[in-house]
């Protein structure tokens, strides 16, 4: 998708994207391969962010940041 936005504007770069949900409708199978897709991405040097409540995906990505819901307000906090 980067690739394709920057070919088409101009040469803008993307190098961070955040992906908002639509893991929780996949099978087990097409998870592991959108969670490996993932990976690869950031081998590459790409950052991508995952919005998501899958327990799946929690378990496998390393580095998260948590947002904690509250009556005050919400927190944030880093897991790596």
């Amino acid at each position: 998708l980067a690739q394709v936005v920057q070919h088409h504007a101009g040469g803008i770069r993307i190098q961070t994207m955040f992906v908002d949900e639509g893991f929780g409708s996949l099978d087990p199978q097409s998870l592991d391969m959108a969670i490996q897709t993932l990976m690869s991405l950031q081998d590459d040097g790409h950052l991508v962010g995952i919005i998501s409540h899958v327990s799946q995906l929690y378990e496998r990505i390393h580095d998260k940041i948590i947002v904690t819901p509250s009556a005050n307000g919400s927190s944030i906090s880093f897991s790596d």
